[in-house]
């Protein structure tokens, strides 16, 4: 089978596609992004690397089988701005659909973020399906709730019960600073989350940069600007920051596939990233279709 995967980033796609064992003759990929584009060719080197979105045309593909895209989504998340599509880069959404006309793939998948029901109604007029909201939590240990548009059978997958202190990294040795283990220790509270469970803030408030997560329940959502400051966690006693291998287990990607560059580039290119499993899970469908 061909496929086009726009936005691809480090190839989550590509990663669901061969733990499911389904066979793809060509893997198209539109990325501009150095890093992830190094981490994809590493890991599968025959990819053909298309560039910018806008330069791909229809015309200059095979019949493709499968599109995929997670189109950027900082203009519609509640966490942002919310400026939608006056967002340029959420108005990348535009280009999917493009080439969604241009290409007219059998199949298609298309993934974002949690947003305001004015922008989803536009997206789902746009693609002609309606989408599935599915949390990770439910094959890993990480609630990243998510939208996916898709022609394929889509559910909900069982709940695999994983939680943060199944996926630790044993090796971790960076421990944070000696005043952020005790000004931890001396404003810890229990805000009533079973995750978060205490502060570095001076003022012992609970808020999103100082926050300190426990093991014993699901991390909270990978964002790409984690890279700036990882998610601090507490285990064994010490105070630190997540791991790059952490956040590979978190996205249910495997150990060590975004180590060929540096750790910032891959918190921020595994918190852009898919978790996927949910990919899986949604494109075993496939093994059902004539196609395969």
């Amino acid at each position: 089978m061909n496929v086009l995967s726009l936005f691809d980033g480090m190839s989550c796609g590509q990663i669901a596609l061969n733990r499911l064992g389904i066979d793809v003759e060509n893997y198209y990929a539109s990325e501009i992004d150095k890093y992830a584009i190094k981490v994809t060719q590493k890991n599968y080197p025959n990819t053909i690397q298309l560039g910018d979105i806008k330069n791909v045309k229809g015309e200059d593909l095979p019949n493709i089988d499968l599109l995929l895209a997670g189109s950027p989504c900082q203009g519609f998340s509640f966490a942002g701005k919310q400026l939608a599509f006056d967002d340029p880069r959420s108005a990348l959404f535009f280009e999917f659909i493009r080439l969604l006309k241009e290409v007219k793939p059998k199949y298609f998948l298309l993934e974002n973020v949690r947003m305001k029901k004015e922008y989803l109604d536009v997206i789902t007029d746009l693609v002609g399906v309606e989408p599935i909201l599915i949390n990770s939590a439910l094959v890993s240990a990480q609630n990243r709730l998510r939208y996916y548009w898709t022609n394929l059978p889509a559910s909900h997958p069982e709940d695999k019960g994983i939680l943060f202190k199944d996926i630790l990294d044993e090796k971790a040795t960076a421990p944070l600073s000696e005043t952020l283990q005790n000004r931890f220790k001396l404003t810890y509270k229990d805000n009533g989350a079973r995750l978060v469970i205490g502060t570095t803030a001076l003022d012992g408030r609970i808020g999103q940069k100082d926050r300190v997560y426990g093991i014993n329940n699901k991390m909270s959502t990978l964002t790409a600007t984690d890279y700036k400051q990882p998610k601090q966690v507490y285990v064994g006693g010490l105070l630190r920051r997540l791991t790059p291998l952490e956040c590979e287990r978190l996205q249910n990607v495997p150990d060590h596939q975004t180590e060929s560059v540096s750790n910032t580039q891959r918190y921020k290119m595994l918190g852009n990233g898919w978790t996927v499993d949910v990919i899986c899970h949604i494109l075993k469908g496939l093994l059902k279709k004539e196609v395969l």
